[in-house]
């Protein structure tokens, strides 16, 4: 299974860009920007830049590795490597891929939330284990990315 990457992204107000993912057949549910490593991404940072300017039309800086997470997912092992940075610039008009050409996938709609456990802890925020990580480390996100924009 390829692994994924997943973007622990700060805006410049301290907060967390998620998405809330509506999917026809399915409950509403919350996801950290990313997805999987492709073969012509030559590293997993390569793989985030690509991942947050497709699903976003993000560019960022300070990008710091927190963890990475490894569970069973479909029968399979299912690898995370989670990375902090901080939010440059989002054009929504750069967004691109199959997500947002089949209207299938659903909706993929952007939301910024502050650094509260019970923001995180409210939401069905998938990966799970994405979410527990999150949930216990939220209030330190900001030293952990570091590189702090100026207002």
């Amino acid at each position: 299974m390829r692994p994924s990457v997943r973007g622990v992204l700060l805006d410049h107000d301290e907060r967390l860009v998620i998405f809330r993912r509506t999917v026809p057949g399915r409950d509403v549910y919350w996801s950290i920007p990313g997805g999987h490593v492709e073969p012509g991404d030559d590293t997993l940072e390569h793989t985030l830049h690509r991942e947050l300017l497709e699903e976003l039309g993000a560019t960022v800086s300070a990008v710091t590795p927190l963890i990475t997470l490894s569970y069973p997912w479909q029968g399979e092992l299912k690898t995370q490597h989670v990375y902090g940075c901080r939010l440059v610039s989002m054009d929504p008009g750069l967004r691109h891929g199959p997500e947002f050409e089949d209207p299938s996938r659903g909706l993929y709609e952007v939301e910024r939330v502050r650094l509260n456990r019970s923001e995180i802890t409210s939401r069905h925020l998938v990966p799970e284990p994405v979410a527990d990580y999150l949930s216990g480390a939220i209030a330190d996100l900001p030293r952990l990315i570091g590189g702090s924009l100026p207002g």
